[in-house]
């Protein structure tokens, strides 16, 4: 087994961080649209849906300020030619996405006439007022965003699998700190 460098601690406890939120965010999406009528567990389940968005958002900033000044390792010099590409296109397009995101959704909420309030302490600005009619595109952006950045999770975890079980390059050795 041929390995590559691995990525800083930082990068990768930004990785799994940002991962396993938009993971339950994404569960909590689910959940939350899914509870019929207007009830206090419902409202509860959107007020940490949000503040789940906002946190993803602010750690996107910092993984992408990280990213920019710490080069990220090479990869494996084995690799295809055209498997480093949909990599690289996958994670430019999730890097996107982990912005696109949050940010549809914070202005979805406001257009909505629901302003969002981190953690139930922190307001945060009301940049838009309450407009139906954007309410209605913006869910739809918000909901083809997540469901885009659904597809390419579970993309990006398939070709990790592929690389660890049947390449057996190192590649996801990268991002895991305790595989060898």
């Amino acid at each position: 087994m041929n390995f590559a460098p691995r990525y800083t601690r930082t990068a990768i406890l930004l990785h799994w961080l940002i991962a396993l939120l938009i993971i339950a965010g994404f569960w909590l999406g689910l959940v939350m649209t899914d509870i019929p009528g207007l009830t206090m567990t419902k409202l509860k389940y959107y007020s940490w849906h949000k503040w789940i968005g906002v946190t993803v958002f602010m750690l996107a900033i910092v993984r992408v300020a990280w990213r920019a000044t710490h080069t990220p390792p090479p990869t494996q010099a084995l690799m295809p030619a055209w498997q480093e590409k949909a990599a690289h296109i996958t994670h430019w397009l999730l890097y996107f996405l982990i912005f696109a995101v949050p940010i549809s959704g914070y202005f979805y909420s406001l257009a909505a006439g629901v302003p969002v309030v981190y953690f139930g302490v922190i307001p945060l600005p009301v940049l838009i007022e309450k407009n139906e009619a954007l309410k209605e595109v913006l869910v739809l952006v918000h909901l083809t965003c997540n469901y885009t950045m659904a597809g390419l999770v579970g993309l990006h975890a398939l070709a990790a699998l592929k690389h660890q079980f049947f390449d057996r390059d190192g590649t996801l050795a990268r991002m895991l700190p305790f595989l060898k």
